[in-house]
């Protein structure tokens, strides 16, 4: 909403920060049906189109949630380590196709749950699952391969180039203590913050994730691994959709710029407010002074 309804355009980095947030509340929307079903020992009452739709908004947040912050941090790598050189590639229009084309990405990744993701009953546990339902365990090689590679190997890799380039040209910059410097550093401190919690609580999902991937491979052996895996992976997926409660939180600590728009927008909703009462209060002063005098 802030970064939305002030006055003031967005700059780049608000506007990846803004579709992050935007991912973020499409995951936490969700979470209230998976409660539910957990509630239920794992029984899902919503029937097979909200069973397609809450996992494809889940998948979708995975996905997306990564690949803003894989234009975050080259937006931030531009600005740093080649200010002069992409200024053009820096400007709202093209963050916003970037943005338009990550939504693009995380649809196109969550065609596999569109089409396996089905609700059967199971008589012998009494309980209506909501499941992926892969025809055969090469089609689940290649569609979990492909979503690890593509939503966590080649973005987890650019973020880190970015993230070294942008540390050791801050750390080369110290010195400069130019107005715009300070801008850019103070912008980089929110993005970095923002960067090191997805990270910290979505790597251990996905280092999981490809463990379990290579055991169904037969590459590595299930019995030593399998009870920890299942063990982790309840414990790393909570931890990594707690970083959709984390972002907003950092944005207030962190941000200073963030917690000046708050501040401004209150006050420019208390100025309309006074601008849109002003008028009928003077018709009110009016009609009681023309009572008085009468």
């Amino acid at each position: 909403m802030v970064f939305c309804l002030h006055k003031k355009a967005c700059t780049v980095a608000e506007i990846y920060l803004s579709n992050l947030a935007a991912a973020d509340l499409v995951l936490v929307s969700c979470l209230p049906f998976w409660a539910v079903s957990a509630a239920k020992k794992f029984n899902w009452p919503f029937g097979g189109s909200l069973c397609k739709l809450v996992n494809i908004s889940i998948t979708m947040n995975v996905c997306c949630s990564i690949y803003f912050l894989v234009l975050v941090s080259i937006d931030r790598y531009m600005a740093l380590v080649h200010p002069l050189s992409h200024e053009r590639l820096r400007r709202p229009k093209f963050a916003k196709l970037g943005c338009l084309l990550v939504w693009a990405l995380g649809l196109l990744l969550s065609v596999p749950t569109l089409i396996y993701r089905e609700v059967k009953y199971f008589p012998d546990i009494n309980t209506t699952v909501c499941y992926l339902n892969y025809p055969n365990t090469t089609v689940q090689l290649l569609c979990e391969g492909t979503l690890s590679t593509l939503s966590f190997i080649i973005p987890i890799s650019i973020i880190s180039f970015c993230t070294f380039k942008i540390i050791q040209a801050l750390n080369n910059r110290l010195m400069d203590g130019s107005n715009s410097q300070k801008k850019e550093q103070k912008a980089t401190t929110l993005v970095l913050a923002v960067l090191v919690a997805f990270l910290i609580c979505w790597v251990p999902f996905h280092l999981v994730k490809i463990i379990e991937w290579l055991i169904r491979a037969e590459v590595l052996r299930r019995c030593k691994l399998g009870t920890v895996i299942e063990i982790c992976k309840q414990i790393f997926t909570y931890l990594a959709f707690f970083n959709s409660v984390l972002n907003p939180i950092l944005y207030v600590i962190v941000g200073k710029n963030f917690r000046r728009k708050v501040k401004e927008l209150f006050k420019q909703w208390s100025r309309k407010r006074t601008a849109t009462l002003s008028p009928h209060l003077h018709t009110h002063l009016h009609t009681h002074i023309s009572v008085e005098k009468c």
